[in-house]
């Protein structure tokens, strides 16, 4: 099914740019040679795992693995031994493709080690004509909040349904030039962010490591969309003001998104006032791939995740199962989502795969929203750290950490619930100060939430930290914050 990628297929686009990282290039005549070659080497290996270091032989070897039809494990480099020898032991896959010179580390060092040459001549292609749609793309491990990491089984048709329903909704085509630096372990940068262009026919930019002069490097030189996670779009925020080139090419931009996280409001308008151009939020995780997206011929509302991409069945449920009685955009319950973007099942975990999705076929995200009657959906956080049950109200922290991030104290915050004698659960906000030497009052944030939203959603404790644990796509993690008393 090499479909997945037609203008791999030779004709006028053979010229075109498809791949740069950094000073390497590939044309789509050079990457089709690349892949090509490397398919046949790996044709009928079962499982392949790839070092995904951002770089061109990450990228043609994921093009070679889904050539070939094998299913591809990317490994993220920055991950511990156990977790690796987990992740190894889990998927068992036949080799390891890797670029020339990488050092592997020993946990992957008993693997059959194969070095990708981006500069191999063509070779015959495996024929995958017979390789279904539902067959296994990738492997992808979420990073378990509880117990090792489960890897996620992505079928082919999740990959295409994915990126066409994207395609439609950001009128995403051939002539896009995205530039992004999202690491490639992640369906976020890999398969977004390089299969994305690499479908339909367009090229992409990796910057190898985020930085505003990139970015602004790139949007000069004729790239049209950026992929970002909200940390470098509050790098963008704080460097606007003192560079008014990074404004001048981001308004040159089609299209800026932002995912894996929400991008709070006050960033959002920050970037819009001293560009013109509204960083629109899309919605997804590891096992859906994406679920909803603002389209770009839709209204760019900040703080929201647009609406459901087509073929996306999506609902709110009470936590008895029932439908959210009405779309108000105030009753909060868990996203649930149906359609060909989903995976097929955690491997080895029939367990899990049976508890993820209810009897009648939806997939438990785990993420709490809100809905307004138009469709848009405004996420509100996690059903295991962000639903907070104060005071008989259900409170989504997200919220209230935007609400945070408007006052001028504030430079970072996360918001949890803690258990309160007579509240069930107090609000507490973890507060990273702008000026830590002078850190806003307590009572004025609460104050300050309670003015802007109401006052049953004040946070009861303050607490000031240093810095906010995050992960490597910027996500803060609640579960990782420091036990103690505060204000």
């Amino acid at each position: 099914m090499s479909s997945l990628f037609p203008a791999l297929s030779g004709g006028a686009a053979e010229r075109r740019p498809a791949l740069r990282f950094g000073d390497r290039a590939l044309t789509y005549a050079e990457l089709a040679a690349a892949a090509g070659s490397l398919a046949a080497r790996i044709s009928g290996s079962g499982r392949v795992a790839v070092w995904a270091t951002p770089t061109l032989e990450t990228a043609v070897g994921v093009v070679a693995a889904l050539l070939a039809g094998v299913p591809a494990v990317p490994l993220n480099p920055r991950s511990g031994e156990s977790e690796l020898g987990h992740i190894l032991a889990d998927s068992a896959p036949s080799l390891i493709l890797a670029a020339a010179g990488d050092e592997l580390p020993s946990a992957v060092r008993g693997l059959e080690r194969v070095d990708v040459d981006v500069n191999a001549p063509a070779a015959p292609t495996p024929a995958t004509g017979n390789v279904s749609d539902d067959a296994p793309a990738f492997i992808v491990y979420t990073s378990g909040t509880t117990g090792p990491p489960k890897g996620a089984v992505l079928p082919r048709r999740a990959i295409a349904t994915t990126l066409d329903a994207l395609a439609d909704a950001w009128q995403w085509t051939a002539d896009d030039v995205l530039v992004h630096a999202l690491p490639l372990f992640h369906v976020h940068g890999l398969i977004l962010g390089i299969l994305g262009p690499l479908r339909r026919g367009g090229s992409v930019r990796h910057l190898g490591r985020f930085g505003t002069d990139g970015v602004a490097r790139e949007l000069n030189d004729g790239a049209t969309m950026v992929f970002g996670v909200p940390t470098m779009y509050h790098r963008i925020a704080e460097a606007l003001p003192d560079d008014p080139g990074l404004a001048k090419a981001l308004g040159r931009a089609r299209l800026l998104v932002s995912g894996s996280a929400a991008l709070p409001v006050h960033d959002h308008e920050r970037i819009a006032a001293a560009t013109g151009r509204r960083v629109i939020e899309r919605y997804g995780m590891t096992e859906t791939l994406m679920n909803t997206s603002v389209r770009a011929d839709g209204e760019p509302r900040a703080g929201t995740v647009g609406v459901p991409l087509p073929g996306v069945q999506l609902r709110l449920v009470e936590e008895d199962g029932s439908p959210v009685p009405s779309y108000d955009g105030e009753s909060v319950g868990e996203i649930q989502v149906r359609g060909p973007n989903l995976f097929t099942e955690y491997l080895n975990r029939p367990d899990a795969t049976a508890a993820a999705f209810t009897e009648d076929g939806w997939f438990r995200t785990g993420d709490m929203a809100v809905r307004d009657a138009d469709g848009y959906v405004r996420i509100v956080g996690r059903k295991a750290t962000d639903l907070i049950k104060s005071g008989g109200y259900k409170i989504g922290a997200g919220e209230i950490e935007n609400a945070l991030l408007e006052h001028p104290g504030v430079r970072e915050v996360a918001v949890t619930g803690e258990p309160d004698d007579d509240l069930g659960e107090r609000i507490v906000a973890w507060v990273v100060p702008a000026d830590p030497g002078t850190p806003p009052d307590p009572d004025e944030l609460a104050d300050h939430v309670a003015r802007r939203l109401a006052p049953h959603k004040r946070p009861r404790t303050v607490r000031f930290l240093d810095s906010l644990p995050r992960n490597d796509m910027g996500k803060i993690m609640k579960r990782a914050l420091p036990q103690g008393s505060g204000h």
